[in-house]
């Protein structure tokens, strides 16, 4: 899909404004000795929300990333006219950033949501502070709103939002997009204030998930737990009517801008660092494992799939070599240092143990890439290895594909990723914690003909093309402002 077709954005959305409101604001902060400067963010999901915040005379709010507010009062108003649109900027103080954002989202929804729940600190503080926090973000968007403006609120951190939104008399159509699984009733009932976040989605209009089956642990949810409800589930696009209220839930797989990163990677930068790549281990297959750090992604998981893959099938020594690297995140935190002290003892372990004269099993980098080094590794990788536990969707997959310009990759994807139910007819499917499921589907990818590695991959390409996140975009708004009876 083109960007031209969110320019019919008007035939759908109404008269009013469109309000985008997330945890972040779509740019980033730095403070190079005590001057402050401030870059858009550039992800797809920013390029494809902001041509239609453009064409609305739109808002986006959200919290700068700082606790620094009045020295960036300024820069947001200059980023403000070069964006095209108006960012509302919420201040958070130390104790909500901590309690809010690394607390109740970080340390109850995200792992309790990606089935983690031995993860889970349910300390009662975050749970007052995560309310206080989405009131504050509530009075932000009640002060600029008007009577047909739509809003569009994004992820975990603000699922009560609308609720207080109500509560503060704003009777605007609402949308609620989660960017995170949906968990199983199982998992859910375990969650302290399951009753409060289940009602405060139901105030939303719309509730929007990443798969299917997201949107169906959610209705399960609401079966289980709330009376005096009607459910009909016969579309995608579901209808729960309560006593006093409607709201449609649907499922609205993200992607990405495959045109930007299909053009970025045949440019000449990113083919001439492929080449080197290749060249670094000439006459092998590299296999690309690519993550930020977190328990959910998987990483240990998939180096001993890869060591079961080198001890039973001796025909990848020295045939193979794995490039796994893992993105810093949130390096303060014990949990996520005994990740990455992990995943070093595994990698150091395996290379111990089959590294030969000249060949190195695991090349592992702890660092960040940037765009021409992302392309590049995607273009050179004969196999990805994605292998989450658990994920929303997972967009590292949808971008090496769109990096293969050359038609000519395998992509090995966890059927717990989101990503698995749009891909799995062109992907090889794995269990993540079967860890010799792993090794063979390794060994497969390795021994794939030619032909069929370009024919599954043309055909993943063609899928992720069409379904970009443009279409995305407007999937859930053309949904909002349909009625569904």
């Amino acid at each position: 899909m083109k960007d031209s077709n969110i320019n019919n954005t008007r035939d759908y959305l109404p008269r009013g404004r469109l309000f985008v409101v997330s945890n972040r604001l779509p740019v980033s902060l730095k403070n190079d000795n005590g001057k402050w400067s401030i870059y858009s963010s550039t992800g797809g999901l920013v390029t494809a929300i902001t041509s239609v915040l453009k064409r609305q005379e739109g808002i986006w709010i959200g919290w700068p990333g700082t606790l620094n507010k009045v020295d960036l009062e300024r820069l947001l108003e200059g980023s403000t006219i070069k964006a095209g649109y108006t960012l509302e900027p919420v201040w958070l103080d130390k104790d909500e950033v901590s309690r809010y954002y690394f607390g109740f989202s970080n340390e109850v929804i995200w792992p309790l949501f990606h089935d983690i729940q031995s993860s889970c600190n349910f300390d009662p503080s975050y749970w007052e502070m995560y309310c206080a926090v989405n009131g504050k973000f509530a009075k932000k968007i009640s002060c600029n709103i008007e009577n047909n403006d739509y809003i569009w609120i994004h992820d975990y951190h603000l699922m009560m939002a609308a609720h207080e939104l109500r509560r503060l008399g704003t009777g605007n159509r609402i949308g609620f997009f989660l960017h995170i699984p949906f968990p199983s009733p199982d998992m859910y009932m375990k969650l302290p204030w399951r009753m409060e976040i289940l009602r405060a989605l139901l105030e939303y209009d719309l509730v929007g998930f990443q798969t299917l089956r997201d949107r169906n642990n959610f209705i399960h949810c609401v079966d289980i737990m709330i009376k005096g409800h009607a459910a009909d589930i016969r579309r995608n696009i579901a209808v729960i009517k309560t006593q006093n209220h409607k709201t449609m839930a649907g499922s609205f797989p993200i992607s990405i801008d495959f045109r930007q990163f299909a053009s970025q990677a045949a440019t000449r930068a990113v083919d001439e660092k492929a080449r080197r790549l290749r060249s670094a281990s000439s006459n092998r297959q590299i296999i690309l494992g690519l993550d930020r750090l977190d328990y959910s992604k998987g990483i240990p998981e998939r180096l001993r799939g890869f060591g079961d893959a080198l001890k039973r099938f001796p025909e990848l020594i020295e045939k193979v070599t794995m490039v796994q690297v893992v993105v810093p995140s949130r390096e303060d935190v014990s949990a996520y240092t005994h990740l990455r002290t992990e995943i070093e003892r595994i990698a150091g372990k395996l290379n111990g143990e089959f590294t030969e004269p000249g060949w190195v099993p695991i090349h592992y980098m702890y660092r960040s890439l940037d765009r021409v080094e992302l392309l590049a590794y995607y273009r050179a990788a004969d196999i990805a290895l994605i292998t989450p536990l658990k994920d929303g969707m997972n967009l590292v997959s949808k971008e090496y594909c769109a990096a293969k310009v050359d038609k000519d990759g395998v992509l090995i994807l966890s059927e717990f990723a989101g990503a698995a139910s749009q891909l799995h007819r062109d992907c090889l499917l794995v269990n993540p914690y079967d860890i010799k499921g792993i090794g063979d589907q390794i060994y497969r990818a390795f021994a794939m003909s030619k032909d069929e590695r370009r024919m599954r991959m043309r055909r993943l390409r063609n899928l992720i093309a069409r379904r970009d996140i443009f279409w995305w975009v407007e999937e859930f708004l053309s949904a909002a402002h349909r009625e569904y009876r």
